[in-house]
């Protein structure tokens, strides 16, 4: 999955990951534009994740 097709399923999938990681705000699943590595280390940080993991598991959903 190339990093356009990661980012249109994300916006599918950002509700369960909330629901999954309880301490994720609304900031930490959102990105803007172009700064999608940079939500994907937040939420690297919050769930102690690799990205390559979170994006398995996005892939996933």
């Amino acid at each position: 999955m190339n990093e356009d097709q990661l980012e249109g399923k994300w916006k599918q999938v950002r509700g369960q990951f909330k629901q999954k990681y309880g301490q994720l705000t609304d900031d930490d699943t959102t990105y803007t534009e172009g700064k999608f590595d940079e939500m994907l280390g937040r939420l690297q940080e919050k769930t102690g994740k690799t990205k390559e993991e979170l994006k398995e598991e996005i892939d996933k959903m």
